[in-house]
């Protein structure tokens, strides 16, 4: 026990401030166990990157230990960016908070076979192995560095976890099924092959649209999964995936002029601070990319349909909106229709949502599974991947 002349270390910190905002689950102490255990600096490669406004810059534990260590153990809500191609973030040791949501959602028991899709630096992994026993986990990378790099971290920390390289959307059918899959990376579609190679009662969670958590429940005939939304969890998306948001706009729009401007009295700090509209948008218009940030004058959105039709809302001084418009699509309506949609609903929040899943189709749904959601959008439904 650290005595009141001894500091605590960043890793007793870290665990004491999951403790303050009650980010250890009750009703699954053996997280807690586990990441004690396996500590995040065991799992944490060598160079980490931090984003410095503009661009990621190398951070690295030889030439910079304490920066390094801030790095993993800062806020239980940021994730430790372990991997940068391309200028983009690629890969990251998960922040805890979402780790230990993740995990509580997943249900492991000793004895359970569990597939890992996204191995990252195994970290996950272990914990997993911790929990479901020795040479339970199988755990699939599509980059052979990062693989190899959990390989021997794993071995280092006397953790049975078999490493496969390939495609985490074809799961691993060698081992199946399994009694629980997990995704450590965002897809907008689970693959079925997840829900097939788990057994019937089995349970499948992934991050889902890049804003929500979800759980899903194999039936018992194996003919489809169904859960509700779980939490926040906002994690890359799988390797191959396009940029982000803002990178989307700005490709989309290339330094093309508006083609449509007008001015608006909206109150936008919603599409900016209410993550329950925002996951509701996204189920709404499943293909429109919004981002937000704000500045002296206020909130400033961006849209895209991240191949024809921007828009962009900018605050103006004397409290209106400048709304400007680009494409085919005029998506500041879509998006203006599928607010009001949620405003009459009641404002449904994150955890009113839930998938369904079958190998035909999957579609989202409010409250109830047979709730028929309006569209916004030309061509197919909102609710429909």
């Amino acid at each position: 026990m650290t005595s009141v002349h001894e500091p605590a270390s960043p890793h007793q910190a870290h665990d004491a401030e999951m403790e303050r905002i009650h980010g250890w689950p009750e009703g699954s102490p053996w997280i807690r166990r586990a990441a004690a255990a396996l500590p995040r600096d065991h799992f944490a490669p060598d160079r980490l990157w931090q984003w410095d406004g503009r661009v990621y810059v190398p951070v690295d534990r030889g030439s910079d230990p304490g920066r390094w260590t801030e790095l993993v153990y800062g806020s239980v809500y940021e994730a430790a960016v372990t991997q940068i191609i391309d200028g983009l973030a690629t890969s990251s040791l998960s922040c805890e908070s979402v780790v230990a949501d993740m995990l509580d959602c997943l249900d492991v028991r000793p004895g359970h076979r569990v597939l890992e899709l996204g191995t990252g630096t195994g970290r996950n992994a272990a914990l997993l192995a911790h929990r479901a026993g020795p040479g339970r986990v199988v755990s699939i990378e599509t980059d052979p560095e990062l693989a190899e790099h959990a390989r021997q971290r794993l071995k280092q920390s006397h953790v049975d976890v078999h490493v496969v390289v390939g495609d985490g959307a074809e799961g691993w059918p060698r081992s199946a099924p399994y009694d629980r899959v997990i995704s450590t990376y965002a897809v907008d579609t689970v693959p079925w092959t997840w829900v097939g190679q788990a057994r019937p009662g089995g349970r499948v969670v992934t991050p889902w649209g890049h804003l929500g958590l979800v759980a899903l429940a194999v039936a018992d005939d194996a003919g489809s999964a169904r859960g509700y939304v779980q939490g926040l969890a906002q994690f890359m998306p799988a390797r191959g995936s396009s940029g982000g948001p803002r990178r989307h706009f700005s490709r989309v729009r290339a330094g093309r002029e508006p083609e449509h401007e007008h001015q608006a009295h909206l109150e936008l700090s919603p599409l900016h601070a209410d993550w329950h509209l925002r996951f509701a948008l996204r189920v709404l218009l499943p293909d429109v990319h919004i981002t937000s940030t704000t500045d002296a004058d206020g909130v400033n959105v961006w849209l895209n349909d991240s191949t024809s039709s921007w828009a962009a809302f900018y605050a103006q001084d004397d409290g209106t909106v400048l709304v400007c418009q680009g494409g085919p699509r005029r998506l500041a309506g879509e998006v203006e229709r599928a607010w009001k949609w949620w405003t009459a609903a009641g404002e449904p929040g994150l955890y009113d949502w839930g998938m369904t899943a079958t190998p035909e189709r999957q579609w989202m749904w409010v409250r109830e599974e047979t709730t028929s959601l309006p569209v916004f959008t030309d061509g197919s439904g909102p609710a429909d991947e």
